[in-house]
């Protein structure tokens, strides 16, 4: 069987089928450094707590870091930033490395197909997402996978736009990076991505109001709604603020890349948004309302958020791991029949297998948060 994995910013899931479900695995993707001690280590293992040690230190690593971090009055540390592995954090490769595996697992056989999203070059900065994709690889390869990158804006096509024929814009809204495609029957048109996601928006807040970033990133979690009904001043009327300029700057840029890869004008697209990012209640409506004043040279047939935001980069992902798996399967033949006494040829017919019309289940989930997180 194959395997999806999304590479987020705020989180690492996988996803794999398991009958008539899809199974996901999550992970936050940071950590936390705490003084080491022989009790506290024991606690931790007796916990459950993902962690390990380096010298005298141990670090929190997924989900457990951000309990950590706001009891200790720490900000949480992230292998990755602005959607890519960071420079600027010298424990990155070490933990994330760490991550993947806890969320990958081993490979049910050598050479398992796993298809990992990989952000598009961004068209407001000068990072390059090369390095990032390849020591990715590089990991999944190691663990004895056979890996493959995807787009992240692609992965969202493959996972929402089935219904479709894969024909639409899909914009993955992440902690680190919003990335952008449109596509045709599977092939895309335009892909980019934006240096701007769910992080600039909690940096943003945090700044306004003097809160840690961390403090804003919880509260944005926890039922946040953009309904614009609280008072300014506070920590969700400055996340919903820094919100609008985001889908603002968003909307702007694809006017203007759509401009640049002369798209065809009168193409009527669905659009379908997705990530973390997406999660707050009123996200697809203002979305929506903003599209509506955009001077796009391509009509929206409408706005759409994906069932499951936070899994439907990791779900498309295992749509086109699984599509791969498929074409690589050797045709099964049925038996030759024989000619008879007329002297007519005989017939043979064969079937291709199973064949992926890309789309999987909404099912259960196995180590699952059902909060609402930026990815």
């Amino acid at each position: 069987m194959a395997k999806g994995l999304d590479v987020g910013t705020m989180n690492i899931i996988s996803g794999k089928q398991d009958d008539n479900d899809t199974v996901f695995v999550q992970q936050r993707n940071s950590f936390v450094e705490i003084e080491h001690s022989d009790m506290a280590e024991q606690m931790l293992s007796r916990s459950d707590v993902l962690h390990i040690r380096k010298d005298d230190k141990v670090y929190v690593v997924g989900d457990d870091a951000l309990n950590f971090a706001n009891i200790f009055k720490q900000e949480t540390r992230r292998p990755m930033q602005r959607g890519i592995l960071s420079n600027d954090e010298k424990s990155a490769i070490p933990m994330i490395k760490l991550i993947i595996e806890q969320v990958a697992g081993e490979p049910d056989y050598p050479g398992e197909k796993i298809h990992f999203s990989t952000p598009a070059d961004p068209i407001d900065s000068d990072l390059s997402t090369l390095y990032h994709q390849k020591t990715c690889e590089s990991f999944l390869a190691d663990m004895g996978y056979e890996p493959e990158p995807i787009n992240e804006g692609m992965a969202v096509i493959y996972s929402e736009l089935a219904d479709n024929n894969f024909t639409g814009l899909g914009v993955s809204f992440g902690a680190g990076m919003t990335n952008i495609c449109l596509a045709y029957y599977a092939v895309p048109v335009m892909t980019f991505s934006i240096a701007r996601g769910g992080d600039w928006v909690d940096e943003q807040a945090a700044r306004a109001t003097g809160k840690p970033v961390d403090k804003v990133t919880s509260i944005k979690e926890d039922d946040f709604e953009l309904d614009f009904k609280t008072d300014v001043g506070g920590v969700e009327g400055a996340l919903a603020i820094y919100y609008e300029n985001l889908l603002d700057y968003v909307i702007e840029n694809i006017a203007r890349e759509v401009d640049e890869e002369d798209v065809e004008e009168g193409l009527d697209v669905p659009v379908v948004v997705t990530g973390g990012t997406s999660s707050p209640d009123g996200f697809e409506k203002l979305f929506e309302d903003h599209l509506d004043e955009s001077s796009l040279p391509f009509s929206v047939s409408g706005v759409t958020r994906a069932d499951e935001p936070l899994y439907s980069v990791a779900r498309g992902s295992l749509v086109a791991a699984r599509s791969e798996e498929d074409r690589d399967k050797p045709q099964k033949s049925k038996p030759v029949k024989s000619s008879n006494s007329n002297g007519k040829g005989s017939k043979q017919a064969s079937s291709n297998g199973n064949s992926s019309k890309g789309k999987t289940s909404k099912g259960k989930s196995s180590k699952q948060s059902s909060k609402k997180q930026s990815q």
